[in-house]
């Protein structure tokens, strides 16, 4: 009975340090996202899409992807000040743990070498987030908004990451959005898929 309790009074205690921390972290990013309307233009993005890839009348679609550049436009120039913002945040704030046993409280500081740096990520995002909004690639609007989607939703799982885990990103993403944490990675740009990868540690 007395392991039972010793077992009990442990769990209970790394549950509560585990919340501690996940809400520093949730704080820390809100804070800095509170400047921002990131996430009100990805959902009129979202929504945008959706409405023009619906619309049957060529003229009038033609008109919503002229109003959705505009939308892009803001959404990328907003995430990469919010990048640099961001980059100036202490190092051991930032750490984003990859360990197996990521599920521990503060593990990024039990595992130091198993993390990455979510500065760095969110300079990743920025970046693709550019590239696929200029389009210099020549991407038909239908290919820009799908890989553009890929691009912001992955930015969105290494917030979730961050504040949660890994495995609680990919559970949303998949509920939010019907789509698994892997095809989100084959979806974005080359760039954005060799950068982030090298990140994590998947090489």
């Amino acid at each position: 009975m007395e392991i039972l309790t010793l077992v009990a009074l442990i769990a209970i205690g790394a549950y509560f340090l585990k919340s501690h921390d996940q809400r520093r972290r949730i704080a820390l990013l809100a804070h800095h996202l509170g400047n921002y309307q990131i996430e009100k233009l990805m959902e009129n993005l979202t929504e945008g899409y959706l409405r023009c890839l619906g619309e049957d009348d060529p003229e009038r679609r033609q008109q919503i992807w002229g109003v959705l550049d505009a939308t892009e436009a803001r959404l990328a120039a907003q995430f990469s000040n919010f990048a640099a913002e961001f980059a100036r945040v202490d190092a051991a704030q930032a750490r984003v743990s990859t360990s197996p046993l990521a599920t521990l409280p503060y593990a990024h500081l039990l595992f130091p070498r198993e993390t990455f740096d979510l500065r760095a990520a969110f300079a990743i995002h920025a970046r693709g987030i550019n590239e696929v909004m200029h389009n210099r690639a020549g991407r038909s609007p239908k290919d820009k908004a799908y890989m553009l989607s890929a691009e912001l939703f992955l930015m969105q799982h290494t917030c979730h990451w961050f504040c949660k885990s890994k495995m609680v990103a990919s559970a949303r993403m998949l509920a939010r959005h019907k789509t698994p944490y892997e095809q989100l990675i084959a979806s974005v740009s080359e760039g954005t898929r060799r950068d982030y990868l090298a990140l994590i540690g998947r090489q």
